[in-house]
């Protein structure tokens, strides 16, 4: 038996979250058995954990849960073997596959990462999608040209969990950070984590009818899509990139292609769900190396699994700061 955080469609068809003790039988099929200790909260988690899970949710009951880090209890695979420390993020694990909101999973080994011996699994979570996906931003902005000598590079939704890591990884390594927030009372927060700017999510929020409009940022990375980026798109430099990581603002974009033709923008997707595991392992390095741990624990608030619907619907408020660590054990 294991102890787990079980969604359940009620009588009305919404889904019911409670903390259940499980029969290891229903474990999915992997090849690779986790105990779990540390999970985290994300966007993603949210919507999992919503009345009709968010759209992503395909079947229940269900364990949600994107990311999860622990140690290896037993594996059919050559590359893992019982004590291997191992992080989990993307996959699909907690949508269509149980996730980490439990003391065991079992998933493919395809999708695990050994954990760098710097980072323990509480970290580990402490960083999850939200700090992964902004390390591939920020490395997929450097791959197309970034340096810190280019100039300010915007960060916009900076205080959530993404925006919270980017904010810290890029003033670490140099970079003059203009944060985006839209609530005021995150300010010494953001400066703390490096930020050389606060931006009220007002001056970027309103739509201009001009397609460009002064050059200002370097590069930039975006949590927000929607109106705001549009708008950005028009203030980014000659050949200037920006990395798309999150929709808080809404799916639809409505731009034009002036600011790719006449100014060479890049706007660059980032996806962390089905990235390599060559890039997984340059990520985690970096996180390793350049995430200052100090300030990643400034970011993090620890719960145990009972509390985590309530943070879900706040994530989706957008009343969550920095990042979540959920401790399944408790």
């Amino acid at each position: 038996m294991f102890r787990a955080l079980v969604l359940e469609k009620g009588a009305d068809g919404a889904a019911l979250a409670s903390v259940q003790e499980v029969d290891e039988a229903r474990l999915p099929e992997g090849e690779v058995t986790v105990a779990v200790e540390y999970s985290t909260l994300n966007y993603k988690d949210g919507l999992c954990l919503s009345a009709n899970g968010g759209g992503l949710v395909r079947s229940y009951p269900h364990v949600a849960g994107v990311d999860f880090a622990g140690v290896v209890e037993a594996s059919s695979d050559p590359r893992y073997s019982a004590g291997d420390r191992v992080v989990l993020t993307g996959w699909r694990v907690g949508e269509v596959h149980w996730g980490g909101y439990a003391t065991r999973a079992r998933v493919r080994a395809d999708w695990l990462v050994p954990l760098p011996a710097t980072i323990s699994t509480r970290d580990a979570m402490a960083v999850g999608t939200a700090g992964f996906t902004a390390m591939l931003a920020v490395m997929a902005l450097e791959d197309h040209g970034l340096t810190p000598a280019a100039g300010e590079v915007l960060v916009t939704g900076a205080a959530g969990g993404v925006g919270s890591v980017a904010v810290a990884v890029l003033a670490a390594r140099g970079y003059q950070v203009a944060a985006v927030t839209g609530r005021p009372e995150t300010e010494p927060y953001l400066r703390a984590l490096g930020a050389s700017r606060i931006i009220p999510r007002a001056d970027l929020a309103e739509t201009v009818k001009r397609p460009l409009e002064s050059e200002v940022w370097a590069g930039c990375i975006d949590a927000v899509g929607g109106a705001m980026l549009a708008r950005v798109l028009g203030q980014m430099k000659h050949r200037a990139s920006v990395a798309a990581v999150g929709l808080a603002g809404g799916a639809a974009l409505p731009a034009t292609v002036i600011p790719f033709l006449l100014r060479g923008v890049n706007l660059l997707g980032i996806d962390s769900v089905l990235s390599p595991l060559s890039e997984r392992l340059r990520a985690w390095g970096r996180i390793a190396s350049e995430l200052p741990m100090a300030k990643l624990a400034a970011m993090v608030t620890e719960v145990g699994l009972a509390e985590v619907p309530a943070l879900g619907a706040a994530i989706l408020r957008g009343e969550v700061q920095g990042r979540i660590v959920v401790d399944v054990r408790r």
